[in-house]
């Protein structure tokens, strides 16, 4: 079984729903947790927030924090993460998970962070994360590590 197909599981198993914030994975990360059949069981929605306005329009990101570090920055994930759960809300009850990524996938980086930075971040209702990492590779493969890494971190909590 896929980490995705895991944590899809875990997710229906304790009866969370999910929501999923990206910006340089694209909808990648989205993508991956759809590929799961069953997926509709736990995953609400997704939002790619990809553009850093987007960031605090949509998923409330604290504007002062965006101006002050840019978007790619841990709290910034954690906020997006946040932020999501109550964008993908329905009826009124935002999902129980929020899962987000924002990073540098090159093949430049605008703000002098090295190329490959991400940082993912996990809020569920009795924990929240954010795991830093610098991958290396080209856009592709920083893209695909970080999908990897988002799974196997939501994975982690949700299981606990």
């Amino acid at each position: 079984m896929s980490d995705a197909a895991e944590l899809i599981d875990a997710l229906r198993r304790r009866g969370w729903t999910l929501g999923v914030a990206e910006s340089l994975t694209g909808g990648a990360l989205s993508a991956e947790l759809v590929s799961v059949p069953g997926a509709s069981n736990a995953l609400l929605g997704a939002v790619v927030a990809y553009a850093t306005p987007v960031k605090h329009s949509l998923l409330g990101v604290d504007q002062t924090l965006l101006d002050a570090y840019g978007p790619v920055h841990p709290e910034v994930a954690v906020q997006m993460a946040s932020g999501v759960r109550r964008a993908v809300q329905v009826a009124g009850r935002p999902a129980d998970v929020g899962i987000s990524t924002t990073g540098i996938a090159g093949p430049d980086s605008p703000d002098g962070q090295p190329v490959g930075t991400v940082h993912i971040g996990i809020v569920t209702p009795v924990a929240q994360s954010v795991r830093s990492f610098v991958f290396d590779g080209d856009r592709a493969q920083v893209r695909r590590s970080s999908v990897d890494a988002a799974i196997a971190a939501a994975l982690e909590l949700v299981r606990e």
